[in-house]
């Protein structure tokens, strides 16, 4: 089974607050048509490289692409209300290279500031346990009145974040990966397509 994590990039995507609102704007040339677009590096599903938060981290060019290739374990959170807390995450972490977290706002189509996120000590265990990358389905893996503590304790240890997945659909396990953001040069962050292959089914 493959699972398509990805949201609609589209004019009525969900926005965080200050992003750019994607545009798109076909072009007849005659013989040929095409779209010019317009959207920022984090609409849509999309990628935080370390340099979002981290001056001189790598850019989403420098992302070895075996950090977003390869396994993936996704875990169920849809019990946390706005803090996802150290102890959702006790006990699920050991021997996952890429965690993914599935939120009740998963399939959501319409922007909450009261999305779940991250506390800072549950970003302190994700990097301390030495987890690559952090996807989840929420606008942001920070609170929406955070100050930044949350991307610069994960970013800063070399954890890349995919935000804005779509998890609705896919079960609590461990899959297979592939996520791949368009190659921008020097860039803060990408769109992203990300898919999940179930590796555990029945051939």
């Amino acid at each position: 089974m493959i699972y398509d994590i990805t949201r609609d990039l589209s004019e009525d995507c969900v926005l965080y607050p200050g992003d750019v609102r994607p545009r798109f704007h076909e072009i007849d040339n005659g013989q040929y048509r095409v779209t010019e677009m317009t959207i920022g590096s984090h609409s849509g599903t999309h990628i935080d490289a370390p340099s979002h938060y981290i001056e001189g981290g790598p850019t989403v060019d420098e992302i070895p692409l075996a950090v977003l290739v390869g396994p993936a374990r996704v875990l169920d959170c849809t019990d946390a209300e706005e803090v996802i807390e150290p102890g959702h995450l006790a006990g699920r972490l050991d021997g996952a290279r890429t965690v993914l977290v599935k939120t009740r706002f998963s399939g959501q189509r319409e922007f909450d500031p009261g999305y779940p996120a991250l506390s800072l000590e549950a970003a302190g265990m994700i990097a301390d346990a030495g987890i690559a990358c952090l996807g989840i389905d929420t606008p942001s893996v920070e609170s929406f009145h955070g100050d930044g503590a949350v991307h610069r304790r994960l970013l800063g240890s070399g954890t890349v974040i995919l935000e804005l997945l779509d998890l609705s659909a896919v079960p609590e396990g461990d899959y297979s990966m592939t996520a791949l953001p368009l190659r921008l040069k020097g860039t803060d962050g990408s769109p992203v397509r990300v898919i999940l292959l179930d590796t555990e089914e029945e051939p």
